[in-house]
């Protein structure tokens, strides 16, 4: 596997969604293959299951258990790691691996997709990533399997395989399920055990793998002040911002929106869908899980057909925002809306500046973050439209959850995802597709770059308002 590249031939957005559109196709075709399926199945279902599992959606057509075979469900999850990895990821690493080294320029690019400034820092952090990946789904998947009793699944090797497959679709944030009601499935509706580790592992893969790192050093930090003070007898070492911006804005945007997600749940559903649920122990687990699997994962434990109006469109917010940057999930993503919201705040303060944490954000960042909005609602507007043309007989309410689930990257549906025409699954394809690799990603991709000139004409204010 030889990934040297030149720029003056294809950049790295190009390369990025290329890989990811080249593994869709490729996974589409192994979905078509007779010993993955248990009967027939169309190209376009196989397309549509191959891009929601490399797209990390959860989003699905076919019934996942009764349709594919052990050998297609593999295929998914495979599909899945991939996708919520990130396509460079495994492919780079391995190139660097085969080949005992890599090219300057594929180590420029991967420093890009991975957020690291030094080159001789690229694949040591790819390393950590794909380590700490397993480890987490090694780990989660004990503690699923622990919670399963024999009488729902039944025999080991099943437990083992029901386990790991729910880990690695949990932590990648991807909502595929063997189960045909998903975790509503009535075996698993009051299993609270296991919502609450399936709930912890979206997060973890949700938040992102530079905040992961980041926050173990800034742990590391901690203790080894507290074993100088307590143990030594020293003085504390002090390091400023050993935790970082980033993840000042991330841990901080991600509580809140997971503690007031919760909140609304439980009180706008408390006479709804959580009555099932007798304990108040239940009822909360459930409310905290739904909005935790809004951010991206797509599993769901309740009805969301009959979920009450505020609490859908609590649903499609949470959608729409998603999860991290450099994460496994989507959205729009929690820095993106945090940076939006605290500018709009400055703004109304009268602030030349956008200031946060005590750090001014760069207005190319403040552009980026307005930018990413408006692409998002664009792309919602148009998919919407669209699937309402081809499907008129839907609910308007089901045609946009479902698109926004789409682009979001969730899988949360309505129930309207298998009675889609053909030429909807197309659209909803290509949203989950955009929402996936980016919008500003995909434009950089098809649009010539500019070229900077050492001019700037004068400045003039427009009116706004």
């Amino acid at each position: 596997m030889n990934f040297r590249f030149r720029y003056k031939l294809i950049n790295p957005a190009q390369l990025f969604v290329a890989s990811f559109f080249i593994i869709i196709l490729m996974g589409s075709l192994l979905l078509m293959l007779p010993n993955a399926t248990r009967g027939d199945i169309s190209y376009v279902d196989a397309l549509f299951t191959a891009t929601s599992a490399v797209c990390v959606t959860g989003l699905t057509v076919v019934d996942t258990g009764s349709v594919f075979t052990l050998i297609g469900q593999t295929i998914i999850i495979a599909l899945i790691q991939i996708g919520g990895l990130g396509i460079m990821t495994f492919t780079s690493y391995f190139s660097y691996f085969f080949r005992s080294g890599a090219t300057y320029e594929n180590q420029m690019y991967m420093g890009q997709m991975s957020n690291v400034d030094k080159l001789d820092d690229v694949f040591n952090v790819l390393k950590k990533i794909i380590l700490v990946t397993f480890s987490i789904e090694a780990s989660g998947a004990v503690f699923l399997y622990s919670s399963i009793s024999n009488d729902v699944v039944m025999g080991v090797g099943q437990r083992i395989y029901f386990s790991v497959f729910h880990s690695v679709s949990a932590f990648c944030n991807a909502g595929f399920s063997p189960l045909k009601n998903n975790l509503f499935e009535i075996t698993f509706r009051y299993n609270y055990f296991f919502q609450l580790v399936i709930a912890l592992l979206i997060i973890t893969g949700g938040i992102g793998f530079p905040i992961i790192f980041n926050v173990w050093k800034y742990f590391i930090y901690k203790i080894g002040n507290s074993f100088k003070r307590l143990v030594r007898k020293r003085e504390k070492t002090y390091l400023p911002w050993v935790l970082n911006l980033n993840s000042k804005v991330i841990i901080t945007t991600t509580a809140i929106l997971l503690i007031s997600g919760t909140v609304f749940i439980f009180l706008l559903e408390y006479n709804n869908t959580l009555t099932e649920h007798r304990s108040f122990f239940g009822k909360l687990v459930v409310s905290f899980f739904g909005s935790v699997t809004t951010r991206t994962a797509g599993f769901n434990s309740v009805d969301t057909a009959a979920m009450t109006l505020p609490v859908t469109l609590i649903f499609m917010l949470l959608m729409w925002i998603g999860a991290s940057p450099a994460s496994t999930g989507g959205g729009i993503k929690t820095s993106t809306i945090a940076v939006a919201c605290m500018n709009v705040i400055s703004i109304a303060r009268g602030k030349k500046s956008l200031e946060i944490f005590g750090r001014e954000i760069s207005q190319v960042t403040i552009n980026k973050s307005s930018a990413i909005i408006l692409l998002s609602f664009a792309v919602i507007f148009v998919s919407s439209i669209s699937v309402s043309a081809f499907d008129s007989d839907k609910s308007l309410l089901s045609i946009v959850f479902e698109v926004v689930s789409a682009y979001g990257t969730v899988g949360l549906s309505r129930g309207i995802t298998g009675s889609l025409t053909d030429a909807s699954k197309i659209i909803i394809v290509i949203t989950m597709f955009l929402g996936r690799v980016g919008m500003i990603t995909f434009l950089m991709a098809i649009i010539k770059k500019s070229v900077n000139t050492k001019y700037r004409y004068p400045s003039e204010e427009i009116l706004i308002n």
